[in-house]
């Protein structure tokens, strides 16, 4: 039986909370008293706490983020309803700035900020009977050299089926006004040293995927330049996730990056937006002649899989500013551009526009726009199903060669607006559509409304299908195509593989 509990309602299974092992890494000697117990959102509130009651826990301390804040208020309703004894605490982003959207009235302490040292504090009062009265606790900022790393604490099962999240730093210099890391304008830096024992650790425990949280981490290029050293120096295959800042790449990083080999390393750029009116609203400061320069060199002289971020919904954004955002950074790349909408996170500034530009958030997670004074309730629906067909089509990599056929006769934002509309008219849904149905589809929209060759299309997308191995070729295709690949034979004939190339 464990006095504390740690809980994660996580987003998914193959996610590992990262701020519950910090936590309990730095219990000190309540730690043999403690335990990690982890689930994923979606699951009944009342199975979650039957389980985490079975262990008879004095304390239970959950982690609120948006992804799970309604999951964390069910939970505390249902263990306070049957264990009133049992202490709860709450951390997290969605703990730590107050008004709460979520209710977590029940809960009896709210923990504020960093925790590692404010939550052992907390726990060992509460477990020595001198409880603090104060019910809303302002955790004391931690010395990041001095506390205790988690990486040890993730399990085998952990490193052989979960991301491992991993940190050098903390914080963000820029003030960027949608973005929580914002808020701590001070970056800090572990000690470099014991971090690399740390991932050295890992490493010979199988880890083979390490994924940065990082907000800029190529901000310290010293720092970043001796990560990127430890991982060139290792043989075995593996995967490296970073979030970089898009305008800061001297040469020694660049001369890095590029040994990377394939799938080996993915970047995370957020860009935003290319509107500089727009970024000097938001408080986002971007050189976009280095941003263009870096990206071309990213895309064309190394193996990195690039990730780039563009919001909709900005304050003083239009639909079509929008618009020559992705044609802009569509005409510099060819890499994954995920389109999201605005979200207003508790303790961001964004507020300070809200009356300017009429906006207008749900008050449900993830607290989306959902109208300002550019952009009506109908455009931000429409806009949403784009940003989730543009995943489908174009960011899964499915339709690599047949989805440009969509704006061949537009702009690209307007070729894509176009056809979301029209799928969305066909389906009523943008979810649980097959690749058979999406090819389908697609191949409808290209020969009926935008009178491509159907024998030119059934081609492309054919060998859109055949780049991936044991994928079968959809039936409505045969009869329009000029020739059909047999998928199950490795070996293709002389003729299929020219006429192959030709549509690839």
């Amino acid at each position: 039986m464990k006095e504390i509990i740690l809980v994660g309602i996580n987003a998914r299974y193959t996610h590992a909370s990262f701020g519950l092992r910090y936590l309990y890494a730095n219990l000190k000697g309540l730690r043999e008293r403690a335990e990690i117990m982890e689930f994923v959102i979606g699951e009944n509130a009342q199975s979650i706490a039957e389980d985490i009651l079975e262990k008879n826990p004095k304390i239970v301390s959950i982690g609120a983020y948006i992804w799970n804040a309604i999951d964390v208020h069910n939970l505390i309703e249902v263990i306070k309803k049957v264990s009133p004894q049992t202490k709860i605490i709450i951390g997290g982003p969605e703990a730590s700035y107050t008004p709460h959207r979520v209710s977590f009235l029940e809960a009896d302490y709210i923990l504020q900020g960093e925790g590692e040292v404010s939550y052992y504090e907390l726990c060992r009062d509460i477990l020595a009977n001198q409880a603090p009265k104060e019910r809303i606790i302002q955790s004391v900022m931690p010395k990041l050299k001095e506390i205790e790393l988690p990486y040890k604490y993730y399990t085998d099962h952990d490193v052989k089926h979960r991301y491992i999240y991993v940190e050098a730093s903390r914080g963000c210099p820029f003030e960027c006004e949608f973005c929580l890391s914002a808020i701590d304008e001070k970056v800090r830096m572990f000690d470099i040293d014991k971090l690399l024992e740390a991932f050295e650790d890992l490493w010979q425990r199988g880890a083979r995927n390490f994924k940065f949280v990082d907000r800029t981490f190529n901000l310290n290029i010293k720092i970043a330049n001796r990560i990127m050293d430890f991982f060139l120096a290792k043989e075995e295959a593996y995967s490296l996730h970073f979030e970089v800042i898009p305008d800061h790449f001297p040469d020694g990083l660049k001369s890095r990056i590029v040994q990377f080999p394939p799938a080996t390393l993915q970047l995370e750029i957020g860009i935003q937006t290319l509107n500089e009116e727009i970024l000097d609203n938001i408080n986002r400061r971007m050189d976009l002649k280095k941003v263009r320069e870096n990206i071309a060199y990213l895309e064309n002289e190394t193996h990195a899989h690039i990730h780039l971020d563009l919001i909709v919904g900005l304050p003083g954004e239009s639909l079509e500013s929008f618009g020559k955002n992705l044609n802009q950074l569509k005409a510099m790349t060819d890499a994954e551009i995920q389109i999201g909408i605005l979200k207003k996170l508790s303790g961001t500034t964004l507020d300070r526009h809200d009356k300017i530009y009429g906006m207008v958030y749900s008050d449900k997670p993830p607290y989306d726009i959902v109208k300002n004074d550019m952009l009506s309730f109908k455009e931000i629906q429409k806009m949403k199903r784009f940003a989730r067909f543009w995943d489908l089509t174009y960011n899964s990599g499915n339709f690599k060669k047949t989805v440009h056929y969509i704006w061949q006769q537009r702009d690209v934002f307007g070729g894509f607006y176009h056809f979301s509309e029209w799928i969305y008219a066909q389906t009523q849904s943008t979810w649980q559509i097959s690749l058979n149905r999406l090819s389908e589809l697609l191949f409808d929209y290209l020969v009926q409304e935008c009178g491509c060759d159907s024998t030119e299309i059934a081609d492309s997308i054919i060998a859109d299908i055949a780049r991936v191995r044991g994928r079968k070729i959809p039936g409505f295709l045969r009869e329009h195509a000029s020739f059909i690949p047999d998928l199950r034979d490795k070996s293709v004939s002389k003729h299929n593989k020219r006429q192959m190339m030709r549509a690839g």
